[in-house]
C-alpha cells in the first residue's frame, strides 16, 4: 500500500518473479449490512480490543512473528510430502494501468551483460510483503512508537522489514472464497467475514491457529485477466474490518491476499485502510499484498490440501517499509 508516512522509494532489487493464472467468471456483491465497526468510534473501540502492544515485551519489534516458532517450523515442514514448489508472486507489470500506476522499470546496461530492476513496490500491482513500521495510527507504529521515534528520511529506525532477514517458514492455509461459493471470482466490493472463513474450514476440513500465514483468494487476478485492469484501491473484494478478532483469537502470524486483503470500499466511515491498520498497527502483523493464487489455488484443490509450507525471504533493507518478494509455498 502507499498510505505509509514514509514516502516509499524506488528500490533496485535483483529477484525472479513466476507468474501463474487462470480463467475465471463472475459474481454479484453480497450486501453490505451493517455490522460494526461502522464508524471512526466504533473501529478505535476494536483497535484497542485486538492490540497486541506489549504481548511480547514493550521493546519488541517482531510483532506476531513470534508466534513462528520452532516447532511451528517443524510442523510446516511436515506439510512437504511431495516436493512440490508453487510460486504466490505475480510477474512484474511493466505497463501502466488502472492498478499500477508505477510500473516495474528493468533496463539493460551497456554491454547488456548486466541489469537494473527499479520498483515502488508498494500499491495494488507488485507483489510484496509490507514492514510494521508502514502503517501508523493516531501518530503511533505497533507497540507504540511515536512516529518522530520510527520515521526518518533515511528510513524506519524500527519495525523495519531487516528484522525478517532470516526469513519465515510457517504453516500457510489457503481461504478460496470463490471456490466455496462456486463462482470464478468474487466481485470488486465484495466483503468477506469471519462467518465467510469459518464455513471455508469447515469445507476444506483445515482450522487455522497460532503462526499460521492465512491467504484469502479473492480471484483478483483471474478477474483482471478476462476484463482487464482497474483501479483495485477503489474497488476490490477483501476482508471486512471485523476480521480482526478473528485474527486475534486464532494467532494469525501472517496475512496475504491477492490484493490489498480489504474490502474497497472499506465500509468504515471515515477510516482509510481499516483492516491494514489492525492488522499492522494493531496486531503487528506482517501483511502479504498482491500475491498470485490462482495456481496456489489450482495445486490445492488437485491435491485436496490447503495447507502446505510457506516460505517468506524479503530482501532485508535495513529500515525498509517492506519489500518486493516471491513467496514459495511447498506440498
Amino acid at each position: 500500500m502507499n498510505t505509509s508516512p514514509i514516502t516509499a522509494r524506488a528500490v533496485s532489487v535483483a529477484a525472479v518473479f513466476l507468474l501463474s493464472g487462470s480463467l475465471v467468471g463472475s459474481q454479484a456483491p453480497e450486501p453490505t449490512g451493517s455490522r460494526a465497526p461502522r464508524t471512526a468510534d466504533e473501529y478505535d473501540a476494536l483497535f484497542q480490543q485486538v492490540k497486541n502492544w506489549g504481548r511480547w515485551g514493550p521493546d519488541d519489534r517482531l510483532g506476531a512473528a513470534n508466534l513462528v516458532t520452532d516447532a511451528k517450523r517443524r510442523q510446516a515442514a511436515s506439510l512437504v510430502k511431495l516436493g512440490l514448489t508453487v510460486s504466490l508472486a505475480h510477474n512484474p507489470i511493466t505497463d501502466k494501468a488502472d492498478d499500477n500506476t508505477s510500473p516495474f522499470e528493468h533496463t539493460m546496461n551497456r554491454g547488456f551483460t548486466t541489469d537494473t530492476y527499479r520498483v515502488s513496490y508498494h500499491g495494488y500491482a507488485h507483489s510484496h510483503l509490507d514492514a510494521l513500521c508502514h502503517i501508523l495510527y493516531k501518530d503511533q507504529t505497533y507497540n507504540g512508537y511515536a512516529r518522530a521515534e520510527v520515521n526518518t528520511e533515511m528510513g524506519c529506525t524500527k519495525l523495519g522489514i531487516d528484522t525478517l532477514k532470516q526469513g519465515v517458514i510457517t504453516r500457510g492455509v489457503l481461504v478460496d472464497i470463490p471456490r466455496m461459493k462456486g463462482v470464478e471470482y468474487l466481485e470488486p466490493g465484495t466483503a468477506v467475514y469471519q462467518e465467510d472463513v469459518e464455513a471455508w474450514e469447515k469445507k476444506a476440513g483445515v482450522k487455522i491457529g497460532p503462526g499460521d500465514a492465512l491467504l484469502l483468494r479473492t480471484g483478483r487476478w483471474a478477474r483482471r485477466e478476462k476484463v482487464g485492469p482497474w483501479a483495485v484501491g477503489r474497488n476490490a473484494a477483501g476482508f471486512h474490518a471485523s476480521i480482526a478478532t478473528l485474527l486475534k483469537s486464532r494467532g494469525v502470524a501472517f496475512l496475504g491476499s491477492d490484493a490489498a486483503s480489504e474490502v474497497m470500499p472499506s465500509m468504515v466511515e471515515g477510516v482509510n485502510l481499516p483492516v491494514h491498520t489492525l492488522v499492522i498497527t494493531a496486531l503487528g502483523i506482517h501483511i502479504l499484498d498482491n500475491q498470485d493464487l490462482e495456481r496456489l489455488a489450482e495445486t490445492a484443490a488437485k491435491l485436496k490440501r490447503w495447507e502446505f509450507q510457506l516460505v517468506i525471504n524479503p530482501v532485508p533493507v535495513t529500515g525498509g517499509t517492506g519489500s518486493p518478494l516471491n513467496t514459495l509455498a511447498v506440498f
